[in-house]
């Protein structure tokens, strides 16, 4: 690669990197998965740059590539180890949210099944629509609004109870 291919992809990793470490995050819910997918992600990118650079949407293959380091991780079974306390992951940058309310939602997302939470990361957190979440995953649009309206009917119980006891508290 050239300097200027170089300079190119490091400006890429800037714009694109807290928004793509804040979708493996809610995908992981570990913060040293987080990191190694990140990372592997942008070593995977980074590879093929050139082709990646020339494409409509950098960002979706980028994308794409980290759905796909998430999954290829949730089949190979590689996850047995797990943080001694959630509560010591680092603050997260940007705008300031609940932390409670953060790790109850990650919480929350580990009981769903890797592909459920996949669908729920896509559709609702990178707003994507339900084709191209289809598209992304390789799933009819038919099963990814099945698998969202399910996951989130999953989710809603235990996301409000957690609200619920905190507030009553």
């Amino acid at each position: 690669m050239t300097r200027n291919d170089t300079e190119e992809f490091a400006a890429f990793v800037r714009a694109t990197g807290p928004r793509l470490h804040r979708a493996a995050l809610l995908l992981t819910g570990d913060h040293h998965l987080t990191e190694d997918l990140t990372q592997a992600t942008y070593a995977r990118v980074y590879a093929s740059w050139r082709r990646v650079a020339r494409a409509d949407d950098p960002y979706a293959y980028t994308r794409r590539t980290l759905l796909n380091a998430y999954l290829s991780h949730r089949r190979l079974r590689r996850n047995t180890e797990l943080p001694a306390d959630p509560t010591l992951l680092p603050e997260p940058s940007g705008p300031q949210h609940d932390r409670a309310t953060t790790l109850d939602l990650l919480d929350a997302l580990a009981t769903l099944l890797p592909q459920d939470r996949a669908v729920l990361v896509l559709r609702y957190w990178e707003d994507r629509s339900v084709a191209d979440t289809a598209h992304d995953l390789g799933l009819t649009e038919t099963t990814v609004r099945t698998r969202a309206r399910r996951a989130l009917q999953r989710l809603r119980p235990l996301v409000d109870a957690d609200l619920t006891e905190r507030t009553s508290s």
